[in-house]
């Protein structure tokens, strides 16, 4: 098994980080059998595409939820991570188990 899981969908809740913002978060190493994926699909020809960040951030997107990293973007680098029999690949990873949820009234 490649990932942790693979999902069609994101399970936590909207987070607003733009593509800015996500360059902030600094990457650190996260093995690919601890990122839940977020998409159940992805475009073989993106995979195979040697420019496919040219216009992107270098490294994957993932959120941190209830204890489980999702991989928000950059499934198709984090394939072709493995494909090249690398166990691991540097994220930038926000975390939402560190913020707190407003409580909702009523």
């Amino acid at each position: 098994m490649i990932f942790k899981a693979v999902r069609d969908g994101r399970p936590y809740p909207e987070h607003g980080l733009s593509t800015r913002d996500w360059a902030k978060l600094p990457p650190r190493q996260v093995r690919l059998d601890e990122l839940i994926t977020t998409k159940r699909e992805l475009e073989l020809d993106r995979l195979l595409d040697e420019d496919s960040t040219f216009y992107g951030d270098l490294f994957p997107h993932a959120v941190q939820w209830e204890g489980d990293l999702y991989l928000e973007d950059g499934l198709h680098r984090a394939l072709r991570a493995a494909l090249q029999q690398r166990n691991s690949l540097h994220v930038r990873v926000l975390s939402l188990d560190e913020t707190e949820q407003p409580a909702s009234s009523g």
